[in-house]
C-alpha cells in the first residue's frame, strides 16, 4: 500500500537535544508539508543522535547502528522507499517501513528508528490522519526547535604541543576567527571520542560563526 494515500507527508521540523523526561527522552517535531500543524515526537537519547548527526550532515569515523542497517538493506539490493507513522496506542507512536520491493512485506518500526532510516535513504515521511488531527497543533507562532547550546569548555594551551600552535596561530586572528578556530578544534576531538551530540553542539555554533562573518 502506498502510504501518501490518505495519509500526511511531513518533514523534520525541529530537533531538541535537550533532555525533555526524567527517563532521557528528546523531542522530534514534524511538520506537515501542505499545512502548519506540529506533531512532536518524545525519542530516545541514542536515535536522537543519530538523526541529529544526519541533519548535520556528520559522517562518524565509524557507522553506527542506522548506517550499518543502510548498508545491510542496499547490500541486498533494496532500498527505504516510505515510513509511516501510523498508531498511537497508550500514548506510545507505532510506525511501518516500506521498501521498493512488494516482494518485501511492511516491518513494524518504532517511529525513532523508521525516521532515522527514511532520512538516510531521503524517503518521505508521512503520519495518519487520525494521528494528525487527534495529536497535531497549530503553533501561535513561527518558532524553530534548536539543539540547546552549551558553553565550549576552555582548552588549557598547555595541553600539547599542538595546542601551543594553535595558540601562536591565533593571535594574529580576531576575535571570531579564534573562536572559530577553537571550536573546529573541539569538533574534532568530539568525533575522535565519538561524542557526537557534542559535536552536532559544535557544528551548530561553527555555522553561527560562520554566517555571520559574511554578515
Amino acid at each position: 500500500m502506498d502510504y501518501s494515500n490518505e495519509n500526511i507527508q511531513v518533514d523534520i521540523f525541529g530537533l531538541s537535544l535537550t533532555p525533555s523526561m526524567s527517563g532521557g527522552g528528546y523531542a522530534i517535531i514534524l511538520k506537515e508539508i501542505a499545512g502548519t500543524r506540529r506533531l512532536p515526537i518524545i525519542i530516545g537519547q541514542y536515535e536522537a543522535q543519530s538523526i541529529a548527526l544526519e541533519l548535520e550532515g556528520i559522517k562518524p569515523p565509524r557507522p553506527l547502528t542506522h548506517d550499518l542497517l543502510r548498508e545491510v538493506i542496499e547490500t541486498f539490493g533494496y532500498s527505504v522507499s516510505q515510513v509511516l507513522i501510523n498508531e498511537l496506542k497508550d500514548s506510545t507512536f507505532y510506525a511501518k517501513i516500506k521498501f521498493d520491493s512488494s516482494s518485501i512485506e511492511d516491518i513494524d518500526a518504532r517511529p525513532s528508528d523508521a525516521i532515522a532510516l527514511a532520512l538516510k535513504f531521503s524517503s518521505p515521511i508521512y503520519v495518519s490522519t487520525e494521528i494528525m488531527d487527534e495529536i497535531g497543533f497549530e503553533p501561535d507562532f513561527e518558532e524553530q526547535v534548536l539543539p540547546k547550546q552549551e558553553t565550549p569548555e576552555a582548552v588549557d594551551p598547555q595541553d600539547s604541543f599542538e595546542d601551543e600552535i594553535i595558540e601562536e596561530e591565533a593571535k594574529d586572528l580576531s576575535v571570531k576567527d579564534r573562536k572559530l578556530l577553537h571550536l573546529k578544534g573541539e569538533l574534532d576531538e568530539a568525533l575522535t571520542k565519538e561524542d557526537y551530540e557534542r559535536a552536532a553542539q559544535i557544528r551548530d555554533e561553527i555555522r553561527k560563526l560562520e554566517i555571520s562573518n559574511l554578515n
